[in-house]
């Protein structure tokens, strides 16, 4: 199978434009609030609801890694793969409970609408040291995500629909970028809510049709052991890629597009309860990420039989031959609502770091400008940024899953152990914190563009631990601030 025709099946055509016209709608529904302000832009007014916040973090810190990338390793690795989703699960689970409501407090009290103005106000930093730093990451390896979710879009619709991925990227990145710029976070957010429907719906369906298929859970398992026993060895990975799958959820605190989430809640204390939805949404998905690619290794034993030979493409592939073209053609919409659920947010990030961090508080500080004025610059900056993930996602080789990997370690590195030790130590300096933000970047880049370092560590395992050394260690020799410790006051209800 190499694919269904765009228009061979008018059941798949429907459910797609179905779901792609549903995005739309919520992007132009959306535009008039999110117009009012970059508050409103950027953060959805601080005025989301528990379940939408749930929904919208687990959702954006998904993307096509899962559905694709996930199910793909799974295909190729067997059992082991599950330990590529247990450390993000937890930390994510942590940052929920704890870290995040600290966050959503303070920065409501401080009126920071992103994590450079956070870390500024955190660290009384009057010098822009900070913010200036933090942008350079962000922009770096934001791109590099968006283009790796619309390279995802574009082996989807090619794998679905055979057409050339380069108009699947064309398609992926024109809707993505429609009701991102017209509907800011609002838009996002309750897209990522009906996006998370599918994307379950879709987790739970296909693995289930395709065992009962199969002949059962029993068969698929004897299938599995017959062709490698390693298949079905949970353990079946060496020291340093357990530490490099375990070591995913060091990107957890440091991505913004999800740290965005906890900062929008309306009530800090209902974090708990998105913790609890978000935790139990992102087991039923990782199961049936992993399932489809042990199945899917069960029915086409040789990747030679999957399209383009791509273990990536196993996930299509069992929707178009096993189930209903209308339900097949949900399915596709689940890998498209995993890519826009994380572009989208993104895109967000990356326009506020040009807008909000370098237009607005560096470049034209002082300088008198309507609300409306800088959400029209952030518009254009998210269709600028849109445009560079194109032109990157057209020519990009690598797999989603690595390219995905790069970006998110990255962005973990550069501000996990400086948001977390932000959150719980009082002596952090805003030397420490750009320290550690540069070096995280620059092991994170030079450890993946060197093959044997790669080999023996996946390159965000040391790139958090020196980030958090350099933290740690330049924090110490450097004096705090007079005003760092009224983050500690906030924290104590006494302002």
């Amino acid at each position: 199978m190499t694919g269904v025709s765009l228009g061979s099946n008018p059941w798949v055509l429907t459910a797609f434009v179905l779901y792609l016209g549903m995005m739309i709608a919520i992007g132009l529904y959306s535009t008039r609030f999110s117009s009012s302000g970059l508050g409103e832009f950027f953060l959805g007014g601080r005025k989301m609801k528990s379940f939408v916040v749930a929904l919208s973090a687990v959702t954006a810190g998904r993307s096509a890694w899962l559905i694709i990338g996930m199910s793909g390793m799974a295909y190729v690795r067997g059992v082991s793969a599950i330990w590529a989703v247990v450390g993000y699960i937890l930390m994510e689970l942590f940052m929920f409970v704890y870290a995040g409501r600290r966050l959503r407090t303070f920065t409501g009290k401080m009126d920071n609408l992103t994590i450079p103005d956070y870390l500024e106000s955190r660290l009384a930093d009057k010098t822009r040291l900070v913010r200036t730093v933090s942008v350079i990451p962000i922009l770096i390896f934001m791109v590099a995500y968006v283009a790796a979710q619309f390279t995802a879009g574009g082996k989807a619709l090619s794998a679905s629909f055979g057409i050339d991925p380069i108009y699947g990227v064309l398609i992926t990145a024109v809707v993505v970028l429609f009701y991102t710029m017209m509907g800011g976070f609002l838009a996002v957010c309750l897209t990522d809510v009906f996006q998370a429907m599918f994307m379950i719906f879709a987790l739970v369906i296909l693995p289930a049709v395709a065992v009962v298929r199969f002949g059962g859970l029993p068969l698929v398992l004897a299938t599995l052991k017959g062709l490698s026993p390693q298949l079905l060895d949970p353990f079946a990975l060496s020291a340093g890629a357990f530490l490099g799958f375990i070591g995913i959820g060091f990107g957890s605190p440091g991505n913004p597009h999800i740290l965005n989430k906890y900062m929008s809640i309306q009530n800090p204390e209902r974090l708990r309860v998105s913790g609890l939805i978000g935790t139990v949404w992102n087991v039923i998905m990782a199961w049936g990420a992993l399932y489809i690619g042990l199945v899917g290794r069960a029915m086409y034993s040789d990747v030679a039989l999957l399209p383009a030979k791509d273990p990536e493409n196993i996930y299509p592939l069992l929707g178009a031959q096993h189930l209903h073209p209308f339900i097949f053609g949900l399915t596709i919409s689940a890998i498209f609502a995993a890519i826009m659920s994380t572009a989208d947010s993104q895109l967000l990030v990356a326009s506020s770091a040009l807008i909000r961090d370098i237009y607005q508080k560096i470049l034209a500080k002082g300088k008198e400008m309507t609300q409306r004025q800088l959400v029209f610059w952030s518009r254009t900056a998210t269709i600028f940024i849109a445009l560079i993930a194109f032109a990157i996602g057209v020519y990009a080789k690598k797999l989603v899953f690595y390219m995905v990997l790069f970006a998110w370690g990255g962005l973990g590195a550069a501000f996990g152990p400086a948001i977390l030790l932000s959150l719980y130590w009082k002596r952090l300096t805003k030397w420490g914190v750009a320290a550690g933000i540069f070096i995280g970047t620059a092991v994170e880049i030079i450890w993946y563009s060197i093959p044997a370092l790669k080999a023996a560590m996946s390159e965000w395992v040391p790139a958090t631990i020196l980030s958090g050394v350099a933290v740690i260690g330049v924090s110490l020799l450097t004096k705090a601030p007079a005003g760092a410790g009224r983050f500690l006051e906030i924290m104590k209800g006494k302002e």
